[in-house]
């Protein structure tokens, strides 16, 4: 059989990695444009999962969709896709590409049909799945977030209890190129179990890294509350990166004590005076809109955006409910006039990315 994955830019490091897994059990993923016999794998979010889902639907081929959205929402994807990977595919998928070569029907844990699911009992250890292959990608370090947060689905797929990359493993792959960049949800919490930052072991994966280092970046940002001296001096001394980019999401205590944020406005302000203090540029995240928050809310995130813009960057969007977290049911709180003209304003002096109107839109 020939297996074929949908090339997808938003999946394009999944594509790696997973390129990676089949390729060690003895499967070519070829990359493709459209859906090919004899299977073809998606991968999904909730945002583009409506502009692919009348081509997975009448594909003339076997189709297999995994990702965030069809984890989350597996009972409405299996009733227009064939085979439907719940959560990590590493070790999924390639167990269903077996199954389908010797036309097993049985089912397969961590995959669900229209007739069957039986969730999965393995979770999958990154030293066992190379970063990747002949397909380039990031080098993923951790997954996982001891964290809850109303809004995101990480915890949610990937579980609170953290999992590292070994620092070996790291930098096999990470050396391989001029410029090592990563895959994290909280660089700043890399061997350590998410909560108690361990910045020897930080120190000890840089000393470990051959060129160019770029790491609290986008798609391995921090948390502002991971922002202190230490973090900081090890940015400086050996990483190539003059930005730091870090979550801040409200400038409402109140509004981050109910997402479970496990930070508070003082540590964003803390975090950002202390990258100015270094000579590294702040990029700070915000989402405006949220269900609970009330007028009064945003406009203290308005507020303490326009104070992030004057001393870095900042990207915000619209808060969108995505399916699978505590907030996928709720209604996002509407955009003040004044909110969208201070980012309107913003965006054009080049001070701030994103969309705070269209939640579909998402650009860095």
């Amino acid at each position: 059989m020939k297996f074929n994955w949908r090339l997808i830019h938003a999946a394009r490091n999944s594509y790696a990695g997973l390129y990676a897994a089949c390729e060690a059990a003895g499967y070519i993923l070829n990359p493709v444009e459209r859906p090919e016999n004899d299977v073809t794998c998606y991968s999904l979010n909730s945002l583009n999962e409506p502009v692919f889902k009348t081509e997975i639907a009448t594909a003339d081929c076997i189709t297999v969709v995994g990702g965030p959205h069809a984890t989350a929402r597996y009972n409405d994807v299996a009733r227009y896709a064939d085979y439907v990977v719940v959560g990590e595919g590493e070790y999924t998928l390639p167990r269903l590409f077996s199954a389908l070569e010797r036309g097993d029907e049985r089912p397969v844990p961590g995959v669900a049909t229209r007739e069957y699911y039986e969730p999965v009992k393995t979770t999958v250890r990154l030293d066992a799945y190379p970063a990747f292959s002949q397909m380039k990608g990031y080098v993923e370090i951790t997954r996982g977030c001891p964290y809850s947060c109303g809004y995101c689905q990480t915890p949610r797929i990937f579980g609170h209890c953290i999992r590292h990359r070994s620092i070996e493993e790291i930098a096999r792959y990470a050396n391989r190129y001029e410029h090592s960049r990563f895959v994290s949800p909280n660089a700043f919490a890399y061997g350590s179990d998410g909560i108690h930052p361990r910045w020897e072991k930080i120190e000890r994966l840089f000393t470990r890294l051959e060129h160019k280092i770029w790491f609290g970046t986008f798609p391995s940002e921090v948390r502002p509350d991971f922002v202190c001296r230490e973090s900081i001096s090890l940015i400086s001394r050996y990483c190539a990166n003059d930005k730091l980019h870090f979550g801040a999401q409200s400038g409402s205590d109140a509004v981050l004590a109910r997402l479970n944020r496990g930070h508070t406005v003082a540590d964003v302000i803390t975090a950002v005076e202390l990258c100015g203090e270094s000579g590294i540029t702040p990029v700070v995240d915000f989402i405006v809109g949220f269900p609970f928050e009330t007028d009064e809310d945003q406009k203290k995130t308005a507020e303490l955006i326009g104070w992030v813009a004057r001393q870095g960057m900042v990207h915000a969007h619209r808060f969108m409910p995505l399916p699978g977290t505590p907030l996928e049911d709720t209604v996002p709180h509407p955009i003040l006039p004044g909110t969208a003209h201070l980012c309107g304003k913003l965006a054009l002096s080049g001070k701030l990315t994103g969309s705070w109107n269209d939640p579909q839109i998402r650009f860095f």
